[in-house]
């Protein structure tokens, strides 16, 4: 089985544990999955190991403490130094994956955009400013991906970690984050050879691009 198919068999064998059992492994899933330089598929095929071992043990009347020890970190941490690392060629997938799906909801925003607008220079693109434009969306999705991957990472544990503030947090990067954007926009718009792209073909190329990236993430081994 690939990634996504382990995943999609781990989120359906956790309805067979009980809320102190989800809530132990829950936190034990998060904190694996988000060190983003592990091998996802190695994580994901430990992490459904570790949930099949759980079920048996409840299924003996076990918890998950019982099972894993009383500290979810320290063994999360030991197995974390046995993963291998993500290897390159998956790593740039990953980011190509991800690199189209932005591109294609940006294409989507622009079909949305023009006819609000209007007049024919809204459909002219200025190459130079978009592939700016793109790289700034990309650095900024990357380190917005980072810092929430991190708040989770650092709360897994925590019995008095906040949701709300983590959601504050992230709130305020991600205003922060479309202000940059905007301003950028606004200084940034003219620079580069033209060409005219109707606001037709913008949703047509941003569809196929959200249709392949889905494809990527659905079928990459």
């Amino acid at each position: 089985m690939n990634a996504s198919e382990l995943i999609e068999q781990n989120n359906q064998k956790r309805e067979l544990l009980p809320e102190e059992n989800e809530k132990y492994y829950t936190n034990l899933l998060l904190y694996i999955r988000t060190k983003l330089t592990l091998s996802e598929q190695q994580s994901e095929e430990v992490l459904l190991e570790m949930l099949d071992h759980l079920i048996e043990g409840q299924q003996d009347g076990k918890t998950a403490k019982e099972i894993f020890g009383n500290d979810p970190k320290g063994y999360a941490d030991e197995i974390i130094s046995h993963l291998p690392r993500e290897n390159k060629r998956n790593s740039f997938i990953f980011v190509s994956q991800i690199a189209i799906n932005l591109i294609g909801w940006f294409l989507i925003m622009r079909s949305i955009i023009i006819p609000i607008i209007g007049g024919e220079n809204s459909e002219k693109v200025y190459v130079i400013s978009s592939l700016l434009l793109i790289i700034l969306i990309m650095i900024m999705t990357a380190f917005g991906v980072r810092m929430i991957f991190g708040l989770i990472s650092q709360t897994s544990f925590d019995e008095n970690a906040s949701d709300k503030k983590m959601m504050i947090k992230a709130g305020l990067y991600g205003a922060g984050g479309f202000l940059v954007i905007a301003i950028f926009s606004f200084f940034v718009k003219e620079v580069g050879p033209t060409f005219t792209l109707r606001w037709q073909v913008s949703l047509g190329i941003g569809s196929l691009l959200i249709l392949i990236s889905w494809l990527i993430k659905k079928y990459r081994i």
